[in-house]
């Protein structure tokens, strides 16, 4: 049975607390019997839990993504899922299991309410219409008025799209970036852990681990087979009450709906580093192709999981020259994989991290970076900023959605 060296080694890097819903285990209720250890999506590549002195035990905060399958094989109910820690606490909008909110006519759907996995989106997409088709019978009919705007062209979305048309309900979906939501952004090659799920009009999606362009090129067969329509490149502004109905302005148009699906992504503007220079070409905020930056000098920006595969990833290609800069002294929220990978990479001379610095300026064909000891010019090609996004919490305030913090609470 595996020993207490996993726990150690991340409470070591300081990779303690869980980046989405995790399991909590209650010791006195939990008999040891293995069940959530095996039934876990990421074991055996990854121990996320364990069984140490007869009793389960989270080791790897940071490699469980919110699966909750431990959770329904428990066969003494010792497991709950929660959001956050008593540490670190997640703002969540108020969601109620029907996948409405406060306010009236607003569902929230995927990742936005907390739940990035694959199967976890699909699944909240196709129900919140089925609740929304219910919501509907008890708001007068108006021809003129969309029965419901899907906001979001993720998993969520799509399943939510996809329902709409099975049910006839007079819909649109919009998208603000790409087709697929946050799995198209991921560099090319990258491997997507997911479940079978049931997708309306489609059937049982039997995906578990693929690639991001099998999967992408799936919901477009998908969207070619059943003719569903996305409106791109328009970002949503605001809700607010028009009488019976709901005035949705985006960026590019204005629409009146009974209902209107939440279905975005939590971090779906990237973080800027707000620094003279950033508006140059040569920035940019997502790695698609590592193979773009072939023979150039790149900085990474950043000290996550996304930064770290984006770091390694282009120092795998020829003639890179890589630095990866992070303000911190450590990587204390990436999983241990891609510390490992940092490493390889370092020893083998193929990239250069710096830590404990900051990025000052960005010029044509350089860099200047603050250190602890002063000042660092580095030459430069290209920059690409890994900092997370930024919530739309503003926003959803804005439309009256309330924001709970959860502090280890579902």
């Amino acid at each position: 049975m595996v020993s207490a060296s996993t726990l150690e080694e991340s409470e070591d890097a300081g990779l303690t607390q869980p980046a989405s819903l995790h399991p909590v285990i209650d010791t006195s209720r939990c008999i040891g019997c293995e069940s959530c250890v095996h039934a876990c999506p990421e074991f055996p590549a990854h121990q996320v839990l364990v069984i140490l002195s007869g009793k389960a035990h989270l080791v790897s905060p940071t490699d469980c993504i919110g699966h909750g399958a431990c959770q329904r094989v428990c066969p003494t109910g010792a497991i709950s899922l929660v959001f956050g820690t008593a540490e670190r606490g997640v703002d969540i909008p108020f969601v109620n299991p029907d996948f409405s909110t406060n306010v009236s006519g607003v569902f929230i759907a995927g990742e936005l309410g907390g739940m990035g996995l694959i199967r976890n989106a699909i699944e909240q997409g196709r129900q919140a219409i089925g609740s929304i088709a219910s919501y509907l019978k008890s708001i007068p009919t108006d021809d003129e008025v969309l029965d419901v705007l899907i906001i979001g062209a993720g998993p969520a979305g799509i399943a939510a799209t996809l329902g709409a048309m099975e049910g006839k309900l007079r819909h649109r979906t919009i998208e603000q970036h790409a087709f697929g939501g946050t799995p198209a952004n991921f560099p090319r090659g990258k491997i997507v852990m997911t479940a079978p799920a049931d997708l309306p009009l489609v059937g049982r999606v039997k995906f578990r681990e693929t690639t991001k362009e099998k999967l992408v090129g799936f919901w477009e067969k998908v969207r070619e087979t059943t003719g569903m329509e996305i409106g791109y490149g328009e970002r949503l502004l605001g809700i607010e009450r028009d009488g019976a109905a709901l005035l949705v302005t985006t960026s590019e148009s204005t629409y009146r709906a009974r209902s209107v699906l939440l279905a975005i992504g939590r971090r779906g503007t990237p973080r800027k580093l707000g620094v003279p220079g950033e508006e140059h070409n040569k920035v940019s905020y997502a790695l698609l192709d590592p193979a773009e930056y072939e023979g150039r000098r790149v900085l990474v920006v950043g000290g996550g999981d996304s930064a770290l595969e984006a770091a390694t990833s282009i120092a795998r290609e020829p003639g890179t020259e890589v630095v990866l800069s992070y303000r911190s002294g450590a990587f204390s929220r990436a999983k241990q994989k891609n510390r490992l990978a940092v490493d390889e990479m370092v020893a083998a001379g193929r990239l250069r991290v710096m830590f404990e610095s900051e990025v000052e300026n960005i010029e044509s064909d350089v860099v200047v970076l603050k250190t602890a000891q002063g000042h660092t010019t580095i030459p430069n090609d290209a920059v690409l900023v890994c900092a997370g996004g930024i919530l739309p919490d503003g926003l959803l305030r804005e439309t009256g959605i309330e924001i709970e913090t959860k502090y280890g609470t579902l």
